[in-house]
């Protein structure tokens, strides 16, 4: 029988040697030098060495730095911009309107988005209008219900100004702060340790119907205050008042009757990230949310900018305010919060 090559209809088989295993032999000097240099040869030398390991310190480094990253520098001015956007898109939405409660649905999604729980906080009370619908919206962050209650607020009101002449859509009074803390409220969702000690408040009513007095205005901060004493508002430590700080000229005023300790927390926490000369002092008080918890024994801190020409006129719209300004008070913010306020 041939073996090496037989055909079968026409389609050639290989020889049988082909599928023989080879048999196997020891290298010569010759191919033993050369496959020993070959072995070297894929190793690094020295300075192969050196870089590799001189490249994996960098990316630890590297990988440090990120892990570091500051709670202040997480904030973005232009996604607190768009949440101003998104509430102006509403239009006016004064208290006991149709469109606030699509303002709280908003913020609500935020929020929770975010990692907060949200309660609604809701009364009815006098005002030159008659008896007027109120919501303000609490939130605390998720987590383990045994955790220490939260030392510290942040509030802002979310309602607009009613006004039977002129449409006013409050893009810095009223919506600058807001869309400022729902970014306030991401950042710190992200860092849970924190944001366990804060409870965010957003007050309805904060306009008055016709002139602030003790029954007309501050309607939502007033029940907020009301309700804090009867429960014990030791709990709180201090807070910040956000309001009116989208101003494209931003110039922070605040109150003459601010908290020495605090004032001065905010002007170092502005200096130590070069904003310092966007703070300065308002030359008389405010009437303003944070009244009433000051008057309650809770030191609050109204961060306002209150040299804004278009306060209460229809021209109060997206164009006066920017991503800069939001940008400037978050920083400061957070900075304040994690380096002064919640280190005591």
């Amino acid at each position: 029988m041939n073996c090496r090559g037989v055909r079968r209809g026409g389609r050639q088989f290989k020889s049988i040697k082909a599928f023989q295993k080879p048999t196997r032999r020891e290298p010569n000097e010759m191919e033993e030098g050369q496959m020993i240099a070959r072995v070297r040869a894929s190793r690094p030398n020295a300075l192969q060495f050196a870089a590799i390991l001189f490249l994996m310190s960098f990316l630890q480094v590297n990988s440090s730095r990120a892990a570091e990253t500051k709670i202040w520098e997480e904030f973005s001015g232009d996604k607190a911009l768009a949440n101003v956007q998104r509430l102006v898109d509403l239009g006016p939405h004064p208290a006991g309107s149709d469109a606030i409660e699509k303002a709280r649905d908003y913020i609500e999604e935020q929020l929770r988005h975010s990692g907060w729980q949200v309660t609604r906080q809701a009364f009815t009370d006098d005002t030159p209008r008659g008896k007027i619908h109120f919501v303000n919206l609490i939130a605390r962050f998720s987590g383990h219900s045994h955790a220490a209650s939260p030392s510290f607020l942040l509030c802002s009101h979310y309602d607009t100004k009613l006004f039977d002449a002129i449409r006013f859509v409050g893009a810095n009074d009223g919506g600058s702060s807001t869309g400022l803390l729902l970014e306030l409220a991401r950042v710190l969702g992200q860092h849970p340790s924190v944001a366990r000690n804060v409870e965010l408040v957003f007050f309805d009513g904060e306009e008055a119907y016709e002139n602030f007095s003790d029954t007309d205005g501050l309607y939502g901060s007033r029940y907020f205050a009301r309700q804090l004493q009867s429960e014990g508002a030791k709990q709180f430590r201090g807070g910040i008042l956000f309001d009116m700080v989208g101003d494209r000229s931003l110039g922070i005023t605040l109150p003459a009757d601010s908290p020495a300790a605090m004032a001065r927390d905010v002007f170092a926490a502005a200096e130590a990230l070069k904003l310092r000369k966007y703070f300065s002092y308002l030359d008389r008080n405010l009437i303003d949310d944070h009244a009433p918890l000051n008057a309650i024994g809770i030191p609050m801190i109204d961060i306002i900018d209150f040299d804004y020409p278009w306060w209460h006129t229809a021209d109060d719209t997206m164009d006066k305010i920017s991503a800069q300004s939001l940008q400037i008070v978050g920083s400061v913010a957070l900075y304040y919060l994690a380096e002064f306020a919640l280190k005591r």
